[in-house]
């Protein structure tokens, strides 16, 4: 797998290229394959160059927002994140991924406090703990989907995606002026919340549930995206 050392060209024909962040959150090799499989040219490493040379990041995340914070600041993804967003370049979280995009996660331990860990504050909002009865969330469920959605373009309305997790933004607190595009906020519910399933706001894109474990549906998705860099 060669390293990426420039954008694509914008060919329609071109190979997209993907920046797969490794910084220590789970196994990465089955969003590499998803992404192959749909089309993109993938690399996985956390070196700035790479990171901000590529037509598309890929921000995973699997386990407890702050020991995803942790490993992500150790290689510097907040500022990373930051730079491609300022300048308009495509980035997509998945799972603990999109959380971090958040301002704050709050873990819960032992029900008698909280303890919160800073984002990276690309959004307004706190993640927290789902309100069901069953935790964690974990099998498949249907998101709203808001109109107008290039990610789930081509998805029927009744498609099923597979999440995993008991922590969820259940407030979407970001206005907008006016003078600038909306994002576009899906949602799902588990038990007795309601919370972002994902977001499409310009160049950045999230999804709490796991399109690289959801089957065709989650394929459509990322192929969406990957099109979306071309």
């Amino acid at each position: 797998m060669s390293d990426i050392t420039a954008s694509s060209t914008g060919d329609s024909l071109s190979q997209p290229t993907v920046a797969l962040l490794d910084y220590g959150s789970g196994n990465v090799r089955s969003a590499q394959r998803a992404l192959e499989r749909a089309g993109a040219q993938v690399t996985v490493t956390h070196d700035p160059k790479i990171v901000l040379a590529a037509d598309g990041l890929l921000v995973p995340g699997v386990g407890a927002f702050a020991a995803c914070m942790e490993g992500l600041n150790a290689v510097h993804g907040p500022r990373m994140i930051g730079e491609r967003l300022a300048g308009g370049r495509p980035v997509l979280g998945i799972c603990v991924g999109m959380q971090i995009m958040f301002e704050y996660g709050v873990e819960f331990s032992d029900g008698e406090g909280s303890e919160p860990a800073l984002g990276t504050g690309e959004w307004p909002g706190t993640v927290e703990h789902l309100d069901a009865d069953v935790l964690p969330h974990m099998g498949w469920n249907t998101v709203d989907v808001a109109e107008g959605s290039r990610m789930f373009a081509g998805a029927a309305a009744d498609e099923r995606y597979y999440f995993v997790h008991s922590y969820g933004v259940r407030k979407w607190e970001l206005m907008t002026d006016g003078h600038t595009e909306a994002p576009l906020v899906h949602w799902a519910e588990h038990g007795r919340s309601r919370f972002v399933a994902a977001v499409e706001n310009g160049p950045l894109w999230a999804t709490q549930f796991h399109p690289e474990k959801s089957g065709d549906a989650g394929a459509l998705l990322l192929r969406n995206w990957v099109d979306s860099l071309r």
